[in-house]
């Protein structure tokens, strides 16, 4: 079974790159529902939040999240990071990953 984020992060499907370090690897979601719409991953593979193993993992994608912040410049203004869990919580690829959306008035409920 191949996941699509490992290739990703292993070169074999490209990515618009935008945050990489030894834990952790962030690209432009293809299909953006912000102005400023990144995927951030842990680049070893784990398929969701409740398989996650080993909490330091959540540092170094906390980290992540503020830089990219900080470098995409939605900092100032407010975003948000959501991460889904499993089909009943919207999650389509088995493979942990966060959504960070900024550049313009998020609104709750999303939509």
């Amino acid at each position: 079974m191949s996941c699509l984020f490992c290739s990703i992060v292993s070169g074999e499907i490209p990515s618009t790159k935008v945050y990489e370090d030894e834990w952790v690897y962030a690209f432009k979601d293809i299909d953006p529902q912000a102005p400023v719409h990144i995927v951030l991953i842990p680049k070893e593979h784990c398929a969701n939040f409740m398989e996650l193993k080993d909490m330091k993992i959540l540092s170094y994608l906390g980290e992540a999240v503020q830089k990219i912040c900080v470098q995409e410049g939605i900092d100032k203004n407010g975003f948000r990071v959501v991460t889904n869990c499993g089909e009943q919580g919207g999650q389509t690829v088995d493979h942990l990953h966060f959504h960070i959306l900024g550049g313009r008035n998020l609104m709750w409920p999303p939509g």
